[in-house]
């Protein structure tokens, strides 16, 4: 895990929430056991359904961009093996994750098991979850070309937004923010390489 601090701290990532985050949650954890001895490095790793895991310094990067407080409640698309999604749980009051797959949403939840303020839920990331809005902070782990219409809805006056624009594969993380009502870029985070974001508002 020192590892994956240090590489953090290489990409620019000063908070100092987020590197305790990182120290404090074994990635292991939350990868296939046959990658286990890989996971504190900081790589992308395969996991079901021919989807990868974020490279942990761009994670990291993401979250941080969010700029949480600790007292807020957080949307996260794309759920995976639930990494980002302890790092989340860590730093805001409650987080809520759609993941696609109901084989990976399950391997999460159980990995996620003793955080009680993860909610996990199979469904369509691009709709978001109306039910539960709205939301502080939103962050989606799939590319798509716009931000879908449902999570600009579904978060707060004020709050961020941080996802990668693009057709997956390659494209630009980029920080947004709620003002007025409209959903405004602040800055790009990074390039990357992402899969797609598919839904109703997404891809098909």
């Amino acid at each position: 895990m020192d590892g994956l601090v240090a590489a953090a701290r290489a990409t620019g990532v000063a908070d100092e929430r987020v590197l305790a985050a990182i120290a404090a949650v074994p990635r292991a954890d939350f990868v296939p056991p046959e990658y286990a001895g890989q996971a504190d490095a900081d790589t992308p790793i395969p996991i079901p359904h021919q989807q990868v895991t974020t490279q942990p310094s761009l994670v990291a990067r993401m979250v941080e961009a969010l700029a949480l407080a600790g007292d807020e409640r957080v949307l996260e698309i794309g759920t995976g093996y639930g990494w980002q999604t302890a790092l989340l749980a860590r730093l805001a009051r409650e987080v809520f994750s759609v993941e696609r797959f109901a084989e990976l949403a399950e391997t999460a939840r159980a990995a996620l098991a003793e955080r009680a303020n993860v909610v996990v839920l199979v469904g369509d990331g691009s709709e978001g979850l109306a039910d539960h809005a709205p939301f502080d902070a939103i962050v989606v782990a799939a590319a798509y070309p716009s931000v879908p219409a449902p999570l600009v809805q579904q978060l707060v006056e004020g709050g961020r937004l941080v996802q990668p624009l693009g057709p997956g594969g390659d494209e630009d993380v980029v920080l947004f923010e709620k003002r007025r009502q409209v959903l405004q870029q602040v800055r790009t985070i990074s390039g990357a390489h992402f899969v797609r974001l598919h839904g109703r508002h997404g891809f098909a």
